[in-house]
């Protein structure tokens, strides 16, 4: 498996791997299909349902993406890209510019979702935002496990139907033609079934408003959202210089309010790869072992920031915030 490392004399871990772009289609108008595999044909990193990777892209672009391919099949990673012409450049490149045989940089999965083995799984998509649950349904379709069902609002044809066909003629998605029907009304869906179920959402902005106003009161474990876009943060008024640190290098820089840790760490070349800036995605999380941070992203769970921070929006409750690169 051909590997990179971040440089130095003595090895690191292996922060991603050199993957050739093997296929590439297009499923749907406006949307890539791509399939990655080891240039040597070795198997790649195992992951789990719902996980993600990080594309490094030739334009010097890092960008996030669901895996879609089953969990079992670690010969190869398949991920979907719909185009925007209005984003950061990324689904850009990839449709204009990225051509089968490449070799692209791509991170080790990470993250994923944690089902409920008992209660309803309850799946809510948006158009391409049933990415991050097309692994899923694939493994627990393999598993022989049916305590799940998928609600796909779409407008028109569904995008990657045909990866899933087995799981709707089990009847277990739902689709919704939003140019034929009215969209599913989200509070009433989740309401449908009972007080253990699990749900989980990826979609539009005004889907995923409507999700987390049907389930605040529903306590962290039973509810998963997945934004393509960041949250716009208020800015902390009452920010204070502190110091960051990194630790295997011995390295500081003041963090100025104005400026952020991102752009201190950036101008300090530290090793982290970025994304999404809005601390969504979990390109940026890194371990610290001094501060306390203040915690601003979507990603981590409680027992995670003990030791993780999205460094992409964190910032600093004492005066020194160390970390562990």
């Amino acid at each position: 498996m051909a590997t990179s490392f971040a440089g130095g004399e003595m090895a690191k871990a292996i922060k991603h791997l050199q993957a050739v772009v093997q296929e590439i289609d297009e499923p749907l108008p406006g949307v890539k299909r791509l399939v990655l595999a080891d240039q040597d044909g070795w198997r790649l990193p195992a992951f789990r349902p719902g996980a993600h990777v990080d594309l490094h892209l030739a334009n010097g672009l890092v960008r996030t993406y669901s895996l879609c391919n089953d969990p079992a099949d670690c010969r190869r990673y398949v991920v979907a890209v719909k185009r925007e012409d209005a984003g950061r450049g990324g689904s850009r490149h990839i449709h204009d510019e990225l051509r089968t045989g490449e070799i692209i940089g791509v991170s080790v999965p990470r993250s994923g979702l944690a089902f409920s083995s008992e209660a309803m799984n309850i799946f809510i998509a948006g158009g391409i935002g049933v990415t991050p649950f097309v692994s899923a349904i694939l493994a627990l379709e393999r598993e022989g496990r049916t305590n799940y069902v998928l609600h796909w609002a779409s407008m028109g044809e569904p995008c990657l139907i045909d990866v899933l066909e087995p799981a709707v003629k089990a009847g277990r998605v739902c689709l919704y033609n939003t140019l034929e029907v009215a969209p599913p009304d989200i509070h009433s869906l989740v309401q449908g079934y009972g007080e253990e179920a699990k749900a989980f959402c990826c979609g539009p902005g005004g889907m995923l408003d409507a999700f987390e106003a049907a389930v605040a009161d529903w306590p962290e474990e039973r509810k998963h959202v997945e934004r393509f876009t960041p949250p716009k943060l208020a800015p902390t008024r009452t920010a204070r210089p502190y110091s960051v640190v990194l630790a295997k290098s011995g390295r500081e820089m003041e963090v100025a309010p104005e400026v952020g840790l991102l752009a201190t760490l950036e101008a300090m070349d530290a090793d982290i790869s970025v994304s999404c800036a809005g601390g969504i995605c979990g390109a940026c999380r890194t371990r610290w072992v001094e501060g306390p941070p203040i915690h601003r992203d979507r990603v981590l769970s409680p027992e995670e920031r003990v030791h993780e921070v999205i460094v992409c929006v964190a910032e600093c409750a004492g005066p020194r915030l160390v970390l562990d690169i």
